[in-house]
C-alpha cells in the first residue's frame, strides 16, 4: 500500500530546493515489544500495524550494539553536542534492570565523549518499584509515566490483561519518584485527552502527583478510523483542552504541559517542542527490537507499514533514511501540507497538527489533521487569550 509522500514526494527537487536534512537528535529504542497492561487505545497492539508480533521480544545485545555504532556514526558527521535516548516499548521495564544498565553503559561507551547523551523511558509505572527508581537514579535516567487523569478514568482503559485496573500501582510509583531523593529523574506525566472525561477532574488529578512537566496527546486516529465524539459533537477535544487551558493559564502554574507552552510560542512567533502543532522538522527516529529504522510509530495507526524505511542497523546508517521520503515529509514544513492547511489563517500555529493524524486512504499524509476543526477552535481561543492580555500594553 502506498501513499504520499512515498509515491509523489521527489526527494532531489527537495533537495534542490534548498530543504537540507536534519539530523536525528532522538533516538527511540523499541527495546521490549510486549506489555503487561492492554489500554485499549494503544496504537501498538489495537492499530493498524501489528508487526509487533514478528519482531522479537526483546532487543538483541547485537541489535544494541549495531544501534549505538550508528548512533555514534551519526554524532560524529554531524557534529551533534547532545543526543536523547528513548527506552521504550512496549513496556521497556520488561527488558531487566540489568539488561537497562548494561544498555547505559554501552552507549555510553560508543559514543563520542564530546557528545552528552540523555537517557528518557516512557513506562507505564506498574514495574516502577524502588530497586528500578534506584536504577533510574544511578544511570540518570528520566521516566515520563503515562496515567489517564482520575482512578475511574485511568482504570476504564489502562488494564491488565485480566482486567485489573493499574491507577493504583502508577499512583504507588509516582509517590516513589515525588519523594527529594528521586526527583532528579522524575519526568513527567502523559497523559491521553478523552471527552467524555471532566477536563478539571483530570488536571488536578495530575497536578496532584507533581509533575515536573504533562503532555496531553489527542487520541491516535486518522480519517479513516476518526477519533469517538460524545453524540456527534463537533469539536469536544477542543472544548476539552480549553478547559484545562483556561485553569492552568489563569493559575500561572509552574508545571510545563507541553501542547499548551507550544501554542503559546507560536502564537508569539516561536517554535514548538512537540508534535503536535507548528511546523518544526522532526529529528526523531526508531529502532525496533530486531534493528529496523523506522519513522515515528503513531504512524502505526494509519496501515501496516507506513512507518517503515526499508533500513536496518545491522546494515545501514541513520543518514540513509534521511532521505526516506516520510522522513523528508516530517522536516520539510509547508511544502508537505495539504492545500486547505496552506490557505487556513491558523496554519502558522496549528501546522497542519499532528502528522499520523493526516492519513486519509487515496491522498496518504497529505491531508488536513482529522482534528482540524478541534485545532483550530484551540488555536483561536489560545490567540485571543494571548491577544487579551498583551492588548493594554500595546495600548500604552
Amino acid at each position: 500500500m502506498e501513499h504520499w509522500p512515498y509515491t509523489d514526494l521527489d526527494v532531489a527537487a527537495a533537495r534542490a530546493r534548498g530543504h537540507l536534512p536534519v539530523p536525528f537528535r532522538e533516538f527511540v529504542l523499541k527495546i521490549h515489544q510486549r506489555c503487561n497492561l492492554a489500554c485499549d487505545y494503544c496504537y501498538m497492539y489495537e492499530h493498524a500495524d501489528q508487526s509487533w508480533r514478528q519482531r522479537p521480544r526483546t532487543m538483541s545485545d547485537e541489535v544494541r550494539d549495531a544501534a549505538f555504532a550508528r548512533l555514534a556514526g551519526h554524532v560524529r558527521r554531524h557534529r551533534l553536542e547532545r543526543v536523547r535516548i528513548v527506552l521504550h516499548g512496549g513496556e521497556p521495564l520488561l527488558y531487566g534492570t540489568a539488561r537497562l544498565a548494561a544498555l547505559v553503559r554501552a552507549a555510553r561507551a560508543a559514543l563520542p565523549a564530546s557528545c552528552r547523551v540523555e537517557f528518557g523511558m516512557q513506562t507505564n509505572g506498574v514495574l516502577l518499584d524502588e530497586p528500578a527508581v534506584a536504577l533510574l537514579r544511578e544511570h540518570g535516567i528520566t521516566a515520563g509515566v503515562s496515567v489517564d487523569g482520575t482512578a475511574a478514568d485511568h482504570d476504564r482503559h489502562r488494564r491488565t490483561p485480566g482486567g485489573q485496573g493499574s491507577f493504583t500501582a502508577v499512583a504507588r510509583a509516582l509517590r516513589l519518584l515525588r519523594k527529594p531523593e528521586n526527583q532528579q529523574v522524575y519526568g513527567g506525566l502523559l497523559s491521553t485527552v478523552h471527552p467524555a472525561t471532566d477536563p478539571i477532574a483530570t488536571y488536578e488529578q495530575l497536578i496532584a502527583f507533581d509533575p515536573p512537566a504533562i503532555d496531553l496527546l489527542l487520541p491516535h486516529a486518522t480519517w479513516e478510523n476518526p477519533p469517538w465524539r460524545p453524540d456527534g459533537a463537533a469539536t469536544p477535544h477542543a472544548g476539552w483542552l480549553i478547559a484545562v487551558f483556561d485553569r492552568w493559564y489563569a493559575s500561572r502554574s509552574p508545571v510545563r504541559i507541553r501542547l499548551f507552552d507550544d501554542a503559546l510560542s507560536l502564537v508569539l512567533g516561536g517554535a514548538a517542542r512537540g508534535e503536535q502543532l507548528g511546523l518544526s522538522p522532526s529529528a526523531t527516529v526508531v529502532v525496533e527490537s530486531d534493528g529496523a529504522i523506522e519513522q515515528t510509530d503513531a504512524l502505526k495507526t494509519a496501515y501496516p507499514g507506513a512507518c517503515a524505511t526499508g533500513l536496518n542497523v545491522l546494515r545501514d546508517d541513520f543518514d540513509a533514511a534521511l532521505e526516506h521520503p516520510g522522513i523528508v515529509a516530517r522536516q520539510i514544513g509547508r511544502d508537505a501540507l495539504a492545500a486547505e492547511c496552506l490557505s487556513c489563517p491558523a496554519v502558522a500555529v496549528c501546522g497542519g497538527g499532528h502528522y499520523a493524524h493526516r492519513y486519509r486512504p487515496g491522498t496518504g499524509f497529505r491531508s488536513p489533521s482529522v482534528y482540524c476543526a478541534d485545532l483550530r477552535v484551540f488555536v483561536r481561543h489560545v490567540s485571543d487569550r494571548v491577544a487579551a492580555d498583551l492588548a493594554p500594553l500595546t495600548a500604552r
